[in-house]
């Protein structure tokens, strides 16, 4: 079997287990909150597209999204850097991961998303997907505005399902000359900000 079909085949695993998963736990830490497969498919394009080796991934969980983000960084011969808080969850992922043998691929990072943000050199990632704390990403701002490459791409998700949690956040950017914005309605809708490259 080769390696995407192998993918796909936990891809699928792990998109139906996020999905039963979810039915069953009400409490938010125990649920996956996995994106959708066509949120998948999206950042995997963008990927391509702004030919993103640097990417960041705030918010692992299982890793259903890091391995979107994994295969499109592989491409381009790049790296995701993924943070997550929850214990389980980083060994779930981590789990995943050997699966897909993305072990050159993937550096996973147990901890906090601010203390990860605040050591990381100016301009270290051409592409960040924020699926995490809602509450925290306008605290995170500075970090992440310092941290995103010119002519980088964030991702936030959850922009459609939850817009009223960030409004101040998300608001802020589409104000931001130096950013070019959008809100996709795909999945749980994510808004899209790229980066002016100078």
């Amino acid at each position: 079997m080769t390696l995407n079909t192998s993918l796909d085949t936990l891809l699928s695993e792990l998109e139906a287990f996020g999905i039963a998963n979810d039915a069953v736990h009400a409490e938010r830490g125990s649920r996956m909150l996995n994106i959708t497969r066509d949120t998948g498919q999206l950042l995997a394009a963008l990927i391509q597209a702004r030919g993103a080796q640097r990417l960041l991934e705030i918010g692992t969980s299982n890793g259903y999204s890091t391995l979107w983000l994994a295969r499109a960084a592989q491409a381009l011969q790049g790296k995701v850097v993924t943070v997550e808080q929850a214990d389980d969850k980083y060994a779930m992922a981590q789990a995943n991961f050997a699966r897909a043998q993305f072990a050159e691929v993937i550096e996973q990072k147990l901890g906090d998303a601010g203390e990860v943000l605040r050591a990381a050199h100016d301009g270290a990632h051409d592409f960040i997907f924020l699926d995490s704390a809602r509450s925290q990403y306008q605290a995170w701002w500075p970090q992440l505005d310092r941290v995103l490459a010119p002519g980088g791409v964030l991702v936030v998700d959850n922009a459609t399902s939850h817009y009223g949690e960030m409004a101040v956040f998300l608001d802020g950017i589409l104000l931001d000359a130096r950013y070019t914005s959008c809100l996709v309605p795909v999945g749980k809708g994510e808004f899209i900000a790229v980066k002016a490259r100078s």
